[in-house]
């Protein structure tokens, strides 16, 4: 879309990785598109920072909770809790290298949120 008077974009950038096997060959390569966040100027791309934690008596109330029923207990990791967030700011994207759009000068509004913006922590 193009740009809403008075708003600025926010850069980006790929981001690769080569994971590696244990005997240290290459697995697989993986890339993610992250949000130059640190150009964002607080009062006016963003207005509140939230980070999701647990507190500790959380943990200990299901700890027990599963002892005492007798279940049985899995290790769960959540590495891409952010990447599904709704966005209640209007942000606007710099479209990436490799991204051809009709026009030069649009840019992406984003609907969700992307590694490295301030409302994600």
């Amino acid at each position: 879309m193009d740009l809403p008077p008075k708003k600025r974009p926010i850069g980006c950038k790929w981001v690769f990785k080569a994971k590696h096997k244990p005997d240290d060959t290459i697995n697989r390569y993986k890339a993610r598109l992250d949000e130059k966040g640190y150009t964002q100027t607080e009062g006016i791309e963003y207005f509140e920072t939230f980070s999701l934690v647990v507190k500790i008596i959380t943990i200990q109330f299901i700890l027990y909770l599963a002892s005492a029923k007798g279940w049985t207990l899995h290790q769960l990791d959540v590495n891409n809790v952010f990447l599904h967030g709704n966005l209640d700011e209007e942000i606007y994207m710099i479209p990436p290298t490799g991204l051809t759009l009709s026009h030069p000068t649009q840019v992406c509004k984003l609907r969700r949120s992307l590694y490295g913006l301030k409302q994600v922590s």
